[in-house]
């Protein structure tokens, strides 16, 4: 093999057995999961918002945009719900590049998965104790989430991952909500498949053990627009797109039919300041329709505490190294505004 097997990593119970979570952050997660699951079977009308940084490279901006988080949680708590999006891997289009914490806990430094594990275990636990929120993260490499996964209540599964049938029969076994997006082809239909999987049990391979799932009912869409063969960005947001989602939804019989509108990505064609509008506009499409207002779950934003992007070596507190967000001050209105018009 054309590879050099360096270390044996601990195993997931190992990490957690030294980063324990207390009782009082088990029954917060708790709290936090019914929640969100409330959300995306319609018992909660309330709009749930994925929202955070396009990847959390540093643990102290991270907890300090968590905190205002908290803060703008309290104010907006009859119509919205916040869920902290704090995004520790990073997939790369072409492999190369900075891969996330998980990968580079210094982002200019070498890589060391080891101290990664560690680094991504106490990010998350921290947000939860210092501000409640139990996270969502992306399910990029699904033998990692175990060592999350009594402390995330929500995970994503990429454009790039959810055609791949281990992310999807991992995500069958999951007991909190699974957003499955669309593939950057835009072909629904595979998205589709990746829900029906999810949310049916399997018997299959996993860390040297034969395992059953028992389905995930919780396992629904997120739309994030998609790229041509020129390389084109082609949104899917609009009312048309919901309406044909709905309609998919309709003939599929998968149970809670829910989508999460991603504003940034496609939809906005990487153009991270058009995000307010995006928001606005699929709200404008729930309150138009009764079909498509009862499965819009949500929106996910790509927010940090300051405006666009710097380079892994920029060294700015607070500003993403990878794709622009944008920043606290239109992050604070866009949620005041999306709160006003949902109530």
């Amino acid at each position: 093999m054309n590879m050099e097997f360096k270390r044996k990593l601990p195993t997931p119970q190992t990490v957690k057995d030294m980063y324990p979570v207390t009782e009082e952050l088990v029954r917060q997660k708790r709290e936090n999961d019914r929640q969100i699951k409330a959300v995306i079977t319609g018992e909660d009308q309330r709009l749930m918002l994925l929202i955070g940084p396009c990847s959390a490279d540093r643990e102290d901006a991270v907890l300090e945009y968590a905190a205002r988080l908290r803060t703008l949680q309290e104010r907006v708590e009859d119509t919205i719900l916040i869920v902290p999006r704090i995004y520790s891997n990073k997939p790369r289009t072409t492999g190369d590049g900075y891969k996330g914490m998980l990968h580079q806990p210094d982002p200019n430094g070498q890589p060391d998965m080891l101290k990664g594990l560690i680094a991504i275990r106490k990010m998350h636990m921290k947000v939860l104790e210092q501000t409640g929120f139990s996270s969502a993260d992306e399910l990029l490499y699904p033998e990692n989430y175990y060592y999350l996964s009594d402390i995330l209540s929500y995970a994503a599964i990429g454009a790039r991952s959810v055609e791949d049938q281990q992310h999807r029969l991992i995500a069958s076994g999951l007991d909190v909500p699974v957003g499955m997006k669309n593939p950057t082809s835009g072909d629904l239909s595979v998205m589709m498949n990746s829900i029906l999987a999810a949310q049916h049990p399997h018997t299959f391979l996993f860390a040297q053990w034969e395992v059953h799932s028992k389905g995930n009912p919780l396992a629904h869409a997120i739309l994030r627009g998609s790229v041509n063969k020129y390389g084109r960005s082609l949104p899917n947001y609009h009312y048309e797109d919901l309406s044909q989602l709905y309609e998919l939804y309709a003939k599929s019989g998968l149970a809670n039919p829910a989508v999460i509108i991603d504003t940034n990505h496609s939809n906005s064609g990487k153009q991270w300041d058009q995000q307010a509008r995006i928001a606005k506009e699929v709200l404008h499409s729930t309150r138009h329709n009764g079909d498509i207002g009862r499965m819009v779950k949500g929106l996910m934003i790509e927010s940090y505490l300051l405006d666009g992007c710097q380079k892994p070596d920029g060294g700015v507190y607070g500003l993403s190294i990878t794709d622009p967000c944008i920043g606290w001050e239109k992050t604070e209105q866009l949620v005041l505004e999306l709160a006003e018009l949902r109530g």
